[in-house]
């Protein structure tokens, strides 16, 4: 059974670069790949056979090179985590850290997210969804490129439960700006504070945003769940 392809508009977010895959990673590719890799295709995704159990399900869009994702799977193991990711070397870098640590609660698809949101998964069938330090895009005239933007919201919103969250961060404020625009004009989901959230204990600080804090930038979340 296919899902409903609904009338959203393409958005391409990304730049795909030829970026170095180190020996690890891709021994993690040939050697654990085929346990926690997921073929992209063009029909629902039974996720329950994916596992192989019941349990919460967050998403992970654009994960980078997997470090926070394996850390919130190994401090949550009663939920699932799905990843999806572009980049080869991210991925492979994922890999080799569910290998070192254990980790059995994580699938990965390395795909595009609009493609995978729109075919794959089902309405109403994720607890969570986290995207974190997107690209901002920070010149004007790439705005348009970001990923933050009402048709994805919209769909984003569509895969919730009802009670499921939608948890942002970025450190580029005028990107915050625009997403608490964004989802807040999205009618089926609420803020759960007051503009910016603290940043919850579940999003673990990555050596990225730890070396920003220590240069004085700034860090913006966003917790807005479906009503």
């Amino acid at each position: 059974m296919t899902t409903d392809t609904g009338a959203h508009p393409r958005i391409r977010s990304y730049v795909l670069r030829a970026g170095r895959v180190g020996s690890g990673q891709a021994r993690a590719l040939a050697e654990i790949g085929p346990q926690f890799m997921l073929p992209y295709q063009s029909e629902q995704l039974d996720l329950d056979a994916a596992f192989g159990r019941m349990a919460p399900r967050i998403l992970e869009i654009g994960f980078g090179m997997g470090e926070g994702l394996a850390e919130i799977a190994a401090a949550h193991p009663e939920n699932d985590y799905l990843g999806v990711e572009v980049h080869t070397p991210g991925v492979g870098a994922l890999l080799k850290q569910l290998g070192e640590r254990g980790l059995t609660n994580v699938r990965v698809i390395q795909h595009d997210a609009v493609e995978v949101l729109t075919r794959m998964l089902a309405p109403a069938s994720l607890t969570g969804i986290h995207i974190f330090f997107p690209d901002p895009w920070h010149k004007k005239r790439h705005h348009k490129r970001r990923l933050i933007q009402s048709p994805l919201v919209q769909l984003l919103a569509s895969r919730l439960q009802p009670g499921g969250y939608i948890h942002l961060a970025t450190d580029w404020q005028e990107y915050a700006e625009q997403m608490l625009a964004v989802l807040t004009a999205e009618p089926l989901l609420k803020n759960s504070v007051t503009d910016y959230a603290p940043r919850p204990d579940t999003r673990p600080l990555t050596k990225f945003e730890q070396r920003g804090i220590r240069l004085g930038h700034g860090v913006w979340d966003l917790v807005f769940r479906k009503v």
